[in-house]
């Protein structure tokens, strides 16, 4: 009987030291995955990247593929956008493109995921930042091989 208990207390000591080094070995490395980090651990700090300069007002770049959602041409580092306030519609409004000689908001950014119209610009399309962002000349972090459809065919 005491042989039974050291040998079972033994291989469940074994076991536990092996679970304890592979969480150990897991907790200090990334697991062979290499993200937007590098192969950074999660624990380290790494300097932020400066912020790109955009341009001041120019053409927008061209669209890449169907139903794209359009480049800002401009800043909007301190355009206020939440639910009280929208800073992009003071120019790009129904109402205020023409003064303003800004890009009028779609038709689609007034109809609800049903497709109902509506009156004022749906909740989903408020927010103008979750599609749209500013065009910056910035070295891709990750090698983009996307082709517009066109390149395709040929």
């Amino acid at each position: 009987m005491k042989l039974k208990t050291v040998c079972l207390l033994s291989v469940s000591l074994y076991a536990m030291l092996s679970a304890m080094n592979a969480f150990t070995q897991d907790e200090n490395t990334n697991g062979g995955v290499t993200s937007l980090r590098g192969n950074v651990d999660l624990s380290t700090q790494k300097q932020p990247e400066e912020l790109k300069m955009v341009p001041k007002d120019r053409e927008s770049f061209a669209r890449d593929y169907l139903h794209q959602p359009p480049l800002i041409p401009h800043q909007t580092r301190d355009y206020k956008i939440n639910t009280h306030n929208n800073k992009c519609l003071s120019c790009h409004s129904w109402d205020n493109y023409r003064a303003s000689g800004a890009t009028k908001i779609s038709m689609t950014h007034f109809e609800t995921r049903d497709g109902k119209q509506l009156s004022d610009i749906s909740p989903r399309r408020y927010f103008c930042t979750q599609c749209h962002v500013t065009q910056a000349d910035a070295k891709p972090i990750v090698e983009n091989e996307f082709q517009p459809i066109k390149k395709l065919d040929h």
